[in-house]
């Protein structure tokens, strides 16, 4: 007759040996030549802060440009606010330039001292020099200048008359 074994014990266990395999009195992993060993900090210790980091140069760099790009493009949109394709009927104009090929037509408010013109029509297609005259005499009976716009996406025509206060 056999003796069971004794509460606790692996029953297939070899005789001498600790169960599950498990040598005696050794840790479960002995340091490794060539790792560093982690100190441990004693209980309730708080572990250091991460080293902060710093702020570079090319991150800098890099907002600063961003922001600039966002800037002309705002700018950008701003101004092309007041060019000759937003006029309408009714609106001043003012000529920035003395070039008869690229007057530099911008929309101004008509109490402005810079109000030089009023738009008599607006008419959208391509036009020739003749053809836009011939279509501001239909289109404005008492036009004074044309000006005709084309290849920025939208083509069109403005009737321009001499603006008076």
């Amino acid at each position: 007759m056999t003796t069971p074994p004794p509460q606790g014990q692996n029953p297939f266990a070899q005789q001498g040996q600790q169960p599950y395999g498990q040598p005696q009195g050794q840790a479960p992993y002995p340091p490794q030549p060539g790792f560093p060993q982690q100190p441990t900090a004693p209980y309730g210790a708080v572990p250091p802060a991460p080293p902060s980091r710093k702020v570079s140069f090319k991150l800098i760099k890099n907002v600063v440009i961003v922001l600039a790009v966002i800037g002309a493009g705002i700018a950008a949109f701003i101004s092309s606010q007041d060019d000759a394709n937003t006029a309408a009927v009714g609106d001043c104009m003012h000529r920035g330039s003395t070039d008869n090929n690229d007057p530099d037509l911008e929309v101004v408010e008509c109490n402005s001292s810079k109000a030089q013109y009023v738009v008599l029509a607006k008419i959208e297609g391509d036009f020739s020099a003749i053809s836009a005259e011939t279509k501001c005499s239909e289109k404005a009976k008492d036009f004074q200048y044309s000006y005709t716009e084309t290849g920025d996406g939208s083509n069109f025509l403005l009737c321009l008359k001499d603006y008076t206060k």
